[in-house]
């Protein structure tokens, strides 16, 4: 008897531990941290308005303040976690993200607040020329650089902590996702600024008027190479190549819903710039956005792509509205078909890259792009997102460099942009040097072959996330 009252009692004990344990496992498994996964892909978006006060100095006002808002500014994060990787993509209404005065102090601010690795963050400009003058320009030129007294100190430092905030709100509110890409295309609203005489040499078309405009013609040359061609009066002019893909990423829940998207396309955001100087705006791509999150909901984030020498066909108030819808609509169409999964593994790499500044004998003599007098130090980053790559590239990027690293890779959906973790500047192929005009000359420090460091380390990096 007394055995029998012993076992039953071991027997209670056992089964009030098994229930203990299950009930613990149980509420393990519904406090799911957020930059956890329950046997999936997760993600998670969030904007923070980063509007200036009217007031502050822009980035084309010629040193006048800003005296209204034709857009708000947005700081717009996509975070993602597959349980053992989270990457968070960033898109800010900024003209620049240097890496000194932008990326780096919000990278550490997230590594500190969230434990995201810093190589892991990407930090992007839409390059919009309405936005605040808060950048050192440190790495454009030493008689370039903004002292640090004629930047606004206090929105600069509220400025970082919005967009890590951003981040923040993001990472705390992932669910499980399905992600996929597309790509569309839309050549007939841009062209390369860098027309070619007979001689070899450029003879920059900033603007084209409104006569030419009408005579476009969009070919695609023997090379593959697409090209928006122009008859203009009194000139021949061989226009150069155009970066026409409209690239799209869809994330959405399980029940096929939209909670965030990425759009990346080259055309430099110069609608109202310099029309409308003092105005603060986010330019085309405030309304390409808007398209995307008014017809699918979610949040949208614009990421330029190789608009180095790329501009609107059209500019103002009016075209910039234009501009944006088109872009918006081509992506909408895009979205609708994209096939997704949850089953995706999440990877990034990050590599430190020198290039090459030009030299020069003497401040009145003209720069020598052949010749080396230093090296800026800047980076490179690649995410993976299963089959999907997305390349963070510096500067301002031509489209011929772009064009090269998309040929070669042999990745089918890859994400190229440009103005990302830092601002060094535009970054040009060494034709671009012999032909002369803005981007090559008084545009950028950097040395002649900088085009080409930036192909190789580019390519390096996709084969070494492969």
């Amino acid at each position: 008897m007394r055995r029998y009252i012993l076992l039953r009692s071991i027997m209670s004990v056992l089964v009030v531990l098994l229930i203990v344990h299950i009930f613990c496992s149980a509420g393990e498994g519904a406090s799911i941290l957020p930059g956890e996964t329950a046997g999936g892909l997760r993600a998670g978006s969030a904007r923070v308005n980063i509007t200036p006060p009217v007031g502050i100095t822009l980035i084309g006002s010629y040193g006048k303040p800003s005296d209204s808002i034709l857009d708000d500014l947005y700081a717009k994060a996509l975070v993602l976690s597959d349980g053992d990787t989270t990457l968070a993509i960033v898109s800010l209404d900024l003209l620049y993200s240097p890496l000194e005065d932008i990326t780096g102090p919000v990278r550490d601010i997230i590594t500190e607040k969230i434990g995201i690795p810093a190589e892991n963050i990407l930090v992007c400009a839409t390059h919009t020329h309405s936005g605040p003058e808060v950048f050192r320009r440190s790495k454009l030129a030493p008689e370039k650089e903004t002292p640090a007294d004629d930047i606004d100190q206090f929105y600069l430092g509220s400025l970082i902590r919005k967009i890590a905030g951003a981040v923040s709100i993001a990472y705390n509110d992932m669910q499980e996702v399905k992600i996929g890409a597309a790509k569309g295309d839309l050549p007939e609203i841009i062209f390369n600024r860098r027309p070619r005489r007979p001689d070899g040499k450029v003879e920059m078309a900033f603007t084209l008027a409104e006569e030419v405009t009408a005579t476009r013609k969009i070919v695609t040359d023997g090379e593959g190479n697409v090209k928006v061609t122009f008859s203009v009066p009194d000139k021949e002019f061989e226009f150069g190549p155009v970066d026409p893909d409209v690239s799209v990423l869809r994330v959405e829940d399980m029940e096929g819903g939209i909670i965030a998207s990425l759009v990346n396309f080259g055309c430099h955001p110069v609608s109202i710039y310099p029309h409308l100087s003092t105005a603060i705006s986010a330019d085309y791509p405030a309304y390409t956005t808007k398209v995307v999150e008014q017809a699918e909901g979610g949040i949208c984030l614009f990421a330029l792509g190789l608009a180095g020498n790329i501009v609107p066909i059209q500019r103002g108030v009016e075209a910039r509205k234009q501009i944006g819808k088109a872009i918006g609509g081509e992506a909408l169409r895009r979205l609708q078909f994209v096939v997704t999964s949850g089953d995706v593994t999440l990877k990034a790499l990050k590599k430190d890259v020198r290039f090459p500044t030009k030299k020069t004998s003497s401040s009145e003599e003209p720069t020598d792009a052949d010749k080396t007098a230093d090296y800026i130090t800047t980076e490179i980053q690649v995410l993976r997102l299963g089959n999907i790559y997305i390349l963070g590239l510096p500067g301002e990027v031509l489209v011929e460099v772009g064009m090269e690293i998309k040929r070669r890779a042999g990745v089918e959906k890859l994400f190229v942009i440009s103005i990302c973790n830092d601002s060094i500047g535009y970054v040009c192929q060494k034709r671009a040097y012999d032909e002369g005009g803005y981007e090559p000359t008084s545009a950028t420090r950097l040395a002649k072959g900088a085009g080409e460091i930036m192909v190789s380390e580019a390519l390096n990096l996709i084969n070494g996330i492969r």
